[in-house]
This record gives structure tokens, sequence and C-alpha cells, in this order.
């Protein structure tokens, strides 16, 4: 597999699909070849009669990849906005908990780097088998071995997600590229002190605060071409 990065997050709806395609658009600019993966997605909205899955256009979109590459993006994808298991029994079907990791391996000899994204949060199931445990985004991320970078809210109740997103990392053995703080809202008057207080109390760096549709640190590339900030760093 070539080097990558799997970028999750403390939630749903906290820019992690923003973030990978950034970071793919900066690489691709570098003069990397990139990948982009998403084990599985749900959530379609409908034009002229056709799902469209935001998330893969994005990534899609960041790599300048054609719509018949879709398979390579993300091989599952489901139409509810449910958690995957969920909305793949609406449809009479079911998530295939081993193409959740096969699949990326497509991407072996296809590109230099490979960002991958997850669903939801760290522990979101993605599939039920009837013969064993869940498989959470947790599993497929310790079975690819890639860094985390962990995408947070930048308000209220974000250093408790993220903290908690890192001991689950930790507890697995996962390396932690680093903590970025998506700005969504900055009227949030805790924004301004959640990045120390995550990058004081988790233990692993926090890489800097995106603004509202700004553009990512630079941190975030560093730490994925091999020089990642010190744990603690904190970049404003």
């Amino acid at each position: 597999m070539p080097p990558g990065l799997f970028v999750t997050g403390t939630d749903t709806d906290v820019g992690k699909t923003y973030v990978a395609a950034r970071l793919a658009e900066r690489l691709r600019s570098g003069g990397r070849t990139v990948g982009v993966y998403k084990p599985a997605c749900s959530g379609a909205e409908v034009f002229h009669g056709e799902p469209v899955w935001g998330d893969i256009e994005a990534l899609r979109s960041a790599v300048g990849l054609p719509v018949a590459e879709d398979d390579f993006i993300c091989p599952q994808r489901f139409l509810a906005p449910l958690a995957p298991p969920i909305a793949a029994a609406r449809e009479g079907r079911t998530v295939d908990a081993e193409l959740l990791i096969s699949a990326a391996r497509r991407w072996a000899d296809r590109c230099d780097v490979l960002i991958v994204e997850g669903a939801g949060g760290l522990l979101c199931p993605l599939a039920l088998p009837d013969d064993g445990p869940a498989v959470t985004v947790l599993d497929v991320a310790a079975a690819l071995g890639y860094p985390l970078l962990i995408v947070a809210r930048a308000g209220l109740g974000t250093v408790n997600q993220t903290l908690l997103t890192l001991a689950a990392a930790e507890a697995r053995g996962l390396p932690i590229a680093g903590v970025v703080l998506n700005e969504i809202d900055a009227r949030e008057p805790e924004a301004a002190t959640n990045a120390a207080m995550i990058a004081r109390c988790g233990g692993a760096p926090v890489l800097g605060v995106i603004p509202p549709g700004g553009e990512l640190p630079e941190a975030v590339g560093q730490a994925l071409v091999g020089e990642p900030a010190r744990s603690g760093q904190l970049n404003q």
C-alpha cells in the first residue's frame, strides 16, 4: 500500500470530507498522484433520477477522477442518511465487512498517496455481520494502519469528544498524525481556547484551526509527508 492518512472525525458533519478533499488537492498540486477512498457512504440526493453522494463527488473532484471511478472511491454506497448497516438494510442489502478493507488495496499501484475518509465518528458501526461483532471505522483504520487525522469542531463540546476519540484510537495502538479543528461557527467563544486545551490534555499534536471555508493549516500536509508536529504543538 502507498503512504497515506486516515481522516476521521469526532462526529458526523464535522468537516471530514472538506479536510480530505482539500488535502488531496494540495498534494495533487504538489505533483503527487493521489487516491481517495471511503469504505462506506450513506445519504444520497437524487438528481435527474440518479443518486448522488456529496462526499464522493467532493473527493472525486479533488483528484480529478471520472464518474466511472466511483467504485474505486467508495464501492459500498447506500441511499438513506443513516449508519451504513441500517441504510443497507433498508435496501435489502448488507455491508460487506471484508470489502471495507480489501477495496482500499485496489489503490496499491494507482497512486503515490492514499487519503482514506471514515464515516461518522471513530466508533461508528460500518458492518453488522451475523457471525461476529460489529465492524467499526476504528476497525477499518486499524486494519489499514494509516496515521489518523482527527477532525473536530472548534466550539462547545469538542474537548470531551476529541479526548474520547484520541483515547479510543490510542487504546488500539493507532498512530495519531494530529487533530485539526474546523471552526464551523466562529461566534462560539470557546473556539479560541479549545485548541490549547486539547493540545495540553490530549497528548497529540493540534495542527491548527480551519477558518470557515478556509485553507488547511500547513502542518496538516506536513504530518502526511513525514514531518509531524511535536506533541502539544499548536499552530494558529
